[in-house]
């Protein structure tokens, strides 16, 4: 056997490993194949930690990102409690409500600094009763990530990192090997509702950038009120795709 066909077989291996961890801790599912194919086990991987980021000036407001991990999180808000930890005391509660989020689920937290984000955020995914806890970190290094995963899995808590600078400034391009998945979020224009007028349901433009034991993807994905708190809209190579057919024939 080539050395290239043995590295192969360990990825493969590797894979199946972390798809076969994933369902023993369960998963959440997004219910489209195209995403849930992409995540090991069919879903995102509970009682692990995952890393959000935006992208431009959503570096300092995370605005799109912090509405697109709400979202995602709202099942698990309706399992148990869920900590919030942040810098800047800027979370709007009836906006998380509109995505679905049970808000008397939420225990809010303000810190510091970043070593006492860390640190809460470590302490929250660790205590029992906490269904997910979500952090607004700059940075997070192997370290301190494997310390939240350790936390993760002490109870089996889920872990939602998002990358923000709060306070503006030049952002660090540090990322944890320790992360399940690594997601890149924009917001992206909504559409109405066939017959209806004005705007439609948020959504985002969605990158898989990173996945442990899958594989990644991007994907426009818009909230409902069905089953899933999510829907994929199409796949985003697709609309791009028709987004330039658009253009050719309007010109």
């Amino acid at each position: 056997m080539s050395g290239q066909a043995r590295w192969k077989a360990v990825r493969a291996k590797v894979a199946a490993m972390e798809a076969q961890g994933a369902r023993a801790r369960g998963v959440l599912p997004f219910g489209d194949p195209r995403i849930d194919k992409a995540l090991p086990g069919g879903g995102l991987p509970l009682g692990r930690c995952h890393e959000e980021v935006g992208e431009g000036l959503e570096i300092e407001t995370a605005a799109a990102v912090a509405a697109f991990v709400a979202a995602v999180a709202s099942p698990l808000a309706a399992r148990g409690t869920v900590v919030w930890v942040m810098r800047r005391d800027d979370l709007y509660a009836p906006g998380l409500r509109s995505l679905g989020f049970a808000c008397e689920s939420l225990i809010q937290v303000c810190v510091r600094d970043e070593v006492q984000a860390l640190a809460a955020l470590e302490d929250a995914l660790a205590a029992r009763g906490v269904a997910a806890a979500i952090g607004e970190t700059e940075a997070i290094d192997l370290t301190a990530g494997r310390r939240l995963q350790l936390a993760c899995e002490k109870n089996g808590a889920t872990g939602f990192l998002i990358r923000r600078r709060p306070f503006g400034g030049r952002p660090r391009n540090a990322a944890s090997a320790a992360m399940a998945t690594r997601w890149r979020i924009a917001s992206t224009p909504s559409e109405p509702q066939p017959g209806e007028m004005g705007l439609g349901p948020p959504r985002w433009r969605v990158k898989l950038e990173r996945c442990l034991g899958g594989r990644t993807g991007a994907w426009i994905m818009e909230k409902t009120d069905g089953a899933h708190p999510l829907r994929v809209v199409a796949d985003l190579g697709d609309r791009q795709l028709e987004t330039a057919q658009f253009l050719r024939l309007a010109g």
